[in-house]
């Protein structure tokens, strides 16, 4: 057997003197600011023995679904949990993937064709960018939330011409992962409709945050009528996995059929379909609440921003009305080394690194839970304070 090939090995060492590596680290006990787990959903007892009970409830004991959804694993809670999805996000139809990755790879690689033109943000997903680039259409990007560029592209491309059928799509996220920031999604709405471009949102960040009951930022802007498609993930506040895609019936009807990430693959097991109602169902309950996880979320965010100006960091970080706040500090190897830093005293604190995101740029990433106390916000700030010193 040969060794290992000199091109990829080249690529490694390459990351290692960038100090850019990633390692699979075990779990840690400390206290979380890393995870996507929002809400506290994903480790919550109450959601996990009521997705228990509803399954023997509906005589469910399946371990998986046995098969793609066109074959053998179209099961009944996959008609139910979609129903409710639709209603709960007042879409006309939708269509439940794997995962995240899977609805953006399934959606871009499908929908745009060959001659059509694709508008995104510079900071978009990279599951949007592998989907983009397994399509046949053009693509351009953006600068960040910049509208004015945006308006100069869609002059430039968005004459329509008849004989090619030509389409133009507009894409970005309602919250950005790496920046924890907002488009001004009322505008671009407004521009998509004037140069007739569909538009499409990824909910990823929002839903849980954002809107009634956490529905998202589209829902609570009243856009639902004004986007082509959205892209609901179920594994950040939701807790759980999988994701769905709204829109209309056909553009349903057409995912089902060409989509390649959703016929091509074992659909979801009936308790990771369970779980995903029940957390919605929890959600639902728990925003009725007062003192609702969604609502100390909210207050958190709001107690994390004056300690930042407590602690005279505010010029550090990128302005964040979401769970997400990062603080740029430029070096892969001086980000780190705080992060270990931090790590050190107890706190999960990741440091996001080039090439994940450009050079100069990068950060630690800040991800607020329902569950973080007002005293380790404080702490970690405090800390954080003392060692960008």
């Amino acid at each position: 057997m040969k060794e290992f090939p000199e091109k990829l090995s080249r690529k490694l060492q390459k990351r290692k003197e960038n100090v850019s590596l990633r390692i699979l680290k075990a779990q840690n006990e400390f206290v979380d600011f890393s995870s996507n787990d929002y809400l506290g959903l994903g480790k919550s007892k109450d959601i996990f023995d009521l997705t228990h009970r509803f399954l023997i409830r509906k005589n469910i004991r399946a371990n998986g679904a046995t098969g793609s959804r066109l074959l053998s694993g179209n099961h009944e809670l996959y008609q139910d949990v979609e129903k409710y999805l639709i209603d709960f996000h007042q879409s006309e139809a939708g269509l439940i993937f794997n995962s995240g990755y899977d609805a953006n790879i399934g959606f871009f690689s499908a929908v745009p064709q060959r001659g059509d033109i694709i508008f995104y943000d510079e900071f978009i997903h990279a599951s949007i960018r592998d989907g983009i680039q397994l399509s046949n259409a053009k693509a351009y990007k953006f600068k960040h939330n910049d509208l004015n560029e945006l308006e100069k592209l869609m002059r430039r491309y968005s004459e329509f011409d008849s004989a090619t059928h030509q389409a133009i799509y507009l894409v970005t996220e309602s919250v950005f992962s790496m920046d924890g920031d907002s488009p001004d999604l009322v505008k671009m709405s407004k521009l998509a409709s004037k140069y007739s471009v569909f538009f499409i949102v990824d909910e990823a960040h929002a839903v849980g945050v954002f809107g009634n009951h956490g529905c998202g930022k589209i829902q609570e802007l009243h856009l639902e009528t004004s986007v082509f498609a959205r892209i609901i993930t179920f594994g950040k506040a939701l807790g759980c996995h999988g994701a769905i895609i709204l829109g209309s019936k056909e553009l349903q009807q057409y995912l089902v059929n060409f989509a390649r990430s959703f016929i091509y693959t074992t659909a979801l097991s009936p308790h990771s379909l369970a779980t995903i109602k029940t957390a919605y169902e929890q959600l639902v309950i728990s925003s009725e609440n007062k003192k609702s996880h969604q609502q100390k979320l909210v207050e958190n965010i709001e107690f994390f921003s004056n300690e930042l100006q407590k602690n005279k960091l505010q010029e550090l970080f990128i302005k964040s009305h979401s769970a997400i706040h990062c603080c740029v500090i430029s070096g892969n190897k001086k980000v780190k080394h705080i992060a270990k830093k931090l790590q050190e005293k107890g706190f999960d604190i990741k440091a996001v690194l080039s090439p994940t995101i450009p050079i100069g740029q990068e950060r630690l990433r800040f991800c607020l839970h329902s569950y973080n106390t007002k005293k380790e916000m404080s702490d970690v700030l405090h800390l954080l304070s003392i060692f960008v010193k």
